[in-house]
């Protein structure tokens, strides 16, 4: 199994620092046809229905411009396109401005439609980085504020609409904490989502990793078996060339070729019994003990210059799966034990009928007690590396960025594991995996012959 510093600095392996353009076209303009829609029937219920006073030519002249700007958005672009950073923060200053200018011809903040304006915020802050939603976050309060003190009122049969100046500027306030609150909100929950969006990726490109290595074996073996017959014929057909070209002075220069060929064909065939042998599955090899799994996950982190000590508890040893989230799940743990003991980690193996457990503890700094309930996040920094003396300069990887925990923790709950991280009482990281023995179950394993071989419990 690859170890997760091969997959090099995992940022940029998985291109998390890359600019992505993914805002879709397509619902910005669905998104802005149901507004127009909304507006025009607002427009026609207000004069036609409600006899009130408007400047309906202008306020139509801004709905036409909304419209305009979908048309073309519709028409001159595939529907399946996706909107750069600038061109949506276009489009969003435009709805902004629109929206402010329609209000402003309609009573301003009078008109109880102004909430509409937290929209182009809250889409921002979903979609956009957060210099860009700041900007346009500042450019609505702008808005609120300029309609809240110019606007061309709305006209009823008994004068003026107007609302009291206490209730107005309430109003006021209401939207201007209503954009800050909602853009934080939604900057929040979508920088958590993506966040955990690409921590899972992490976690699934090193899965695949793990298994596409466990895989080649069947396919060596598949090779090996296939290659038998065509270099068996070789073989045969090289064979009787010789005995026919033996005795034939003329054609020595051939009989040196054929039994060359002869000779090729012998090592290949020598060659792809070795690789059939090493191909071959033993579902019985895809269970171990205990502390054997436990040391094949170690082995990358036993000669580092730290001190690792494995204590196994006495008695006969249960079997559990050699399963690569196991495998890789434990070896990202000891890692990180080893990473940041100062010199000692003692991995501790426990079991009884109900549970099997591993105790991994280490002397060094132990967890930020402020960290302790968010470890296992991806992306969450904390507890710095010991140096060495002639180190300097920030590691290369994913190393304080959280991902190596949250693999670990991910990996290892889908074999039905709960994992526990808290602080010793004499100094250290203590970090308790544990599973209910009925959890491990190991997984159906397709031999080269096809045949299926498990699932077998524990």
């Amino acid at each position: 199994m690859s170890d997760p510093d091969s997959l090099g600095p995992w940022p940029d392996a998985l291109g998390l620092t890359q600019r992505r353009d993914w805002v879709p076209l397509r619902t910005l303009t669905i998104l802005r046809w149901l507004a127009i829609g909304g507006q025009i029937a607002a427009l026609v219920v207000a004069v036609r229905i409600l006899d009130l006073g408007i400047a309906t030519g202008a306020a139509s002249l801004a709905i036409g411009a909304s419209m305009v700007v979908n048309l073309v958005a519709t028409f001159t672009a595939p529907r399946t396109r996706r909107l750069s950073e600038r061109e949506a923060t276009l489009l969003l200053t435009f709805d902004i401005l629109q929206l402010g200018l329609l209000l402003a011809l309609t009573g301003g903040l009078n008109n109880p439609f102004a909430v509409l304006l937290l929209a182009p915020v809250t889409i921002a802050a979903s979609v956009l980085h957060t210099r860009t939603t700041l900007v346009l976050g500042g450019l609505t309060l702008t808005v609120i504020t300029g309609i809240a003190t110019w606007n061309i009122p709305v006209l009823t049969p008994e004068g003026p609409l107007e609302l009291p100046r206490l209730f107005l500027w309430g109003f006021w306030a209401a939207l201007v904490i209503g954009v800050g609150f909602l853009g934080l909100y939604a900057r929040s929950v979508t920088a958590e989502i993506n966040a955990m969006s690409e921590a899972l990726a992490a976690t699934q490109l090193a899965l695949d990793r793990a298994q596409q290595l466990s895989a080649l074996d069947g396919v060596v073996a598949a090779a090996a078996h296939e290659l038998g017959t065509p270099l068996a014929t070789i073989k045969l057909v090289s064979g009787e060339m010789i005995e026919e070209l033996r005795d034939r002075a003329d054609f020595q220069p051939l009989l040196e070729d054929a039994e060359l060929l002869h000779a090729q064909a012998d090592r290949c065939r020598d060659i792809l019994r070795a690789m059939g042998r090493a191909g071959q599955r033993d579902s019985y090899l895809d269970r171990a003990p205990f502390e054997a799994v436990l040391r094949e996950a170690a082995e990358p982190h036993l000669r580092r210059g730290k001190q690792v000590e494995i204590v196994v508890a006495e008695g006969r040893q249960p079997e559990i799966p050699r399963r690569p989230e196991i495998v890789h799940g434990l070896r990202n743990l000891v890692q990180n034990a080893v990473d940041f003991s100062a010199s000692r980690v003692e991995i501790r193996l426990d079991w009884t009928p109900e549970r099997l457990s591993i105790r991994i503890r280490d002397n060094g700094p132990g967890f930020e007690p402020a960290l302790l309930a968010r470890i296992g996040d991806p992306f969450m920094r904390g507890r710095t590396l010991a140096r060495s003396p002639d180190e300097a300069g920030p590691r290369p990887g994913y190393e304080g960025m959280g991902l190596g925990l949250f693999i670990a923790k991910t990996l290892l709950e889908r074999t039905g594991a709960r994992l526990t991280f808290a602080n010793d009482a004499g100094g250290g990281a203590v970090v308790v995996v544990a599973w209910v023995p009925s959890s491990l179950v190991a997984p159906p394993v397709t031999t080269a012959s096809g045949e299926v071989a498990g699932p077998s419990p524990a």
